[in-house]
């Protein structure tokens, strides 16, 4: 069948595609939550109440604002330290073999460890929360890289050098879009991984953000706070891989077979 044939996904099939599991998700959850009449888990629609309420007193929008601005920080941060120290590594077998220990220890060091360190090291600072994230995401980052950087194709660069592309020019024109795939599986990996370390920073050394208000919640048993809370983020980052990541993504690889 010609590719003329077969229709094109549209953006909107392809948010309710992604829309219509969760609705479903929480069908189920409305009623196995009205069978089990427990106070550990409300239903949907008190959980929605309580969203509703933080919305309007502005507790969730401050919360989640600050929460934002360190995932936002770190997340560039770690993406710009990994990147440039995984093409490194994968362009150099001396340099790889020296700081491959230091990214198997990295990723082998629990995100709890690491922040409370930071915490006593520099004090329970805004640098010290935004650090210990980093250092948390740059290794996976570095390996992601690091085999995309292995994995280029050589003969597109001589190519390059025989039509005398500048280095600038075969960086962004040839080099780069190679290592899209591996970029966009760190950031979307990276997202995932840093929101959750954020929330873990917030709860042990900070006084506002997500995770400190579920903290709170914590020691009062609210689990439709708690919850509200989550979902609140977890829709946000959501909606950022559908309509941000997925379609750049996909704009950015147009030229792979």
């Amino acid at each position: 069948m010609s590719e003329e044939l077969i229709p094109s996904t549209t953006p909107h099939s392809s948010l309710w595609s992604r829309v219509w599991p969760m609705l479903a998700l929480a069908a189920v959850w409305q009623i196995v939550a009205m069978q089990m009449h427990s106070r550990a888990l409300p239903t949907p629609l008190a959980v929605f109440e309580v969203l509703v309420r933080e919305t309007r007193s502005g507790e969730l929008l401050f919360h989640l604002g600050q929460t934002v601005l360190r995932v936002a920080i770190s997340f560039c941060l770690a993406m710009l330290l990994g990147v440039g120290l995984g093409i490194l590594m994968g362009r150099s077998r001396r340099v790889d073999r020296v700081l491959d220990s230091f990214l198997i220890l990295g990723l082998n060091v629990p995100a709890l460890v690491t922040t409370i360190l930071c915490y006593i090291w520099f004090g329970l600072s805004e640098t010290a929360a935004i650090l210990a994230v980093v250092v948390n995401k740059i290794p996976m980052v570095a390996i992601n890289l690091r085999e995309g950087a292995r994995a280029v194709d050589t003969q597109l660069l001589e190519v390059a050098q025989v039509y005398r592309l500048s280095r600038t020019a075969c960086f962004f024109k040839v080099y780069l879009p190679q290592l899209y795939p591996y970029l966009f599986s760190s950031a979307r990996n990276g997202l995932a991984l840093i929101w959750k370390i954020v929330l873990v920073v917030e709860l042990l050394g900070r006084s506002d953000g997500v995770g400190f208000q579920i903290g709170s919640f914590f020691h009062f048993f609210d689990i439709s706070s708690i919850l509200a809370y989550t979902l609140a983020f977890s829709a946000l980052i959501f909606l950022l891989e559908t309509l941000l990541l997925r379609p750049l993504e996909n704009r950015l690889n147009r030229w792979r077979p």
